[in-house]
């Protein structure tokens, strides 16, 4: 079996290589639930849902989150009652919160939940949330501490960021099904998807014991999130920046170094393998821009032999 940790868009389609490439009892993912937060009554789960849509064939191509063919009645009307409509939730997307919402105020926990909803929309692969405990992702900017969904998604990471921690991890526990996958004896090793370190990443490594048996488990792939300086999508370059780190590559090697075996680069990006490899890593130079299915499945092929091949 193979672990994957993800996060986001780039995460999600990995992911779905992955599961495209292996069979359902191969292959664990293990998203982060740090961005999860509470909007209008309802629990709301960016990252599960993102990958879960996508591995349901129901994603958003335009924008990466939600579902494809969305209608927005739900929040014109929200908004003419002068309701908060930041975040936007479309009409279909909106049922998943609903009924998410609804089972957990029954006492279901979010793996219970999650595993009903994948089954509902005809998933096999095993989609697993990082901790049933509630951890939430909150950022210090020069505008103070914010929530990660207002820092994000409201304040479209316009603030500098300086500081970022995870509420929550310390006291909380991996989810049951993680912390099977990580102690699984068919566990030949694991993936980090290229999502964003500091936030998609970090708050699934900031539970406890989960970065000690990652790195136990010695075979470790990671996809760099960044290729040629910039990230495919979303802020990890800005946050890099902003946080003192070199936005490259080699900047993602630096931050992995310790728990990565082996970094998984862009073409783009092929001049840095030998400062990679000097840091401890093994540097592996393929085309990491995923723009098609074609693209998830190969990039996810390579990514299961370089763990096959370290695990001999």
């Amino acid at each position: 079996m193979i672990l994957a940790l993800a996060g986001g868009v780039g995460g999600a389609k990995l992911a779905d290589g992955l599961a495209n490439a292996l069979g359902p009892d191969e292959l664990a993912i293990a998203v982060n639930t740090g961005d999860d937060f509470e909007h209008l009554g309802l629990h709301v789960s960016p990252d599960l849902d993102t990958v879960m849509y996508t591995l349901a064939g129901l994603a958003n191509p335009a924008t990466g989150w939600g579902q494809s063919g969305e209608t927005w009645s739900f929040m014109d009307a929200l908004k003419k009652l002068g309701g908060p409509d930041w975040f936007r939730l479309g009409d279909r997307d909106l049922a998943t919160h609903v009924e998410r919402t609804r089972r957990l105020a029954d006492g279901e926990s979010l793996s219970s939940v999650t595993r009903l909803l994948c089954e509902k929309l005809g998933l096999r692969s095993m989609l697993l949330p990082m901790s049933d405990a509630p951890v939430r992702t909150r950022v210090r900017t020069d505008e103070g501490w914010l929530d990660f969904q207002h820092y994000f998604v409201r304040e479209q990471c316009r603030p500098a960021l300086r500081e970022v921690r995870y509420d929550g991890a310390e006291s909380a526990t991996p989810s049951a099904g993680l912390a099977d996958a990580l102690a699984a004896p068919t566990l030949e090793g694991i993936v980090i998807c290229p999502s964003n370190p500091y936030l998609s990443v970090s708050p699934i490594l900031a539970l406890p014991g989960v970065r000690e048996s990652i790195r136990a488990c010695g075979n470790v792939v990671a996809v760099s999130p960044i290729v040629g300086g910039e990230a495919i999508k979303g802020p990890a370059a800005k946050i890099m920046k902003e946080l003192g780190a070199e936005v490259s590559a080699l900047g993602i090697a630096r931050w992995y170094t310790g728990l990565v075996t082996t970094l998984v680069i862009d073409r783009a990006d092929e001049a840095l393998a030998p400062s990679i490899e000097a840091l401890g890593l093994r540097a592996v130079v393929s085309e990491t821009v995923m723009r098609d299915a074609t693209d998830r499945i190969r990039l996810a092929g390579e990514c299961v032999a370089l763990i096959r091949a370290g695990k001999t």
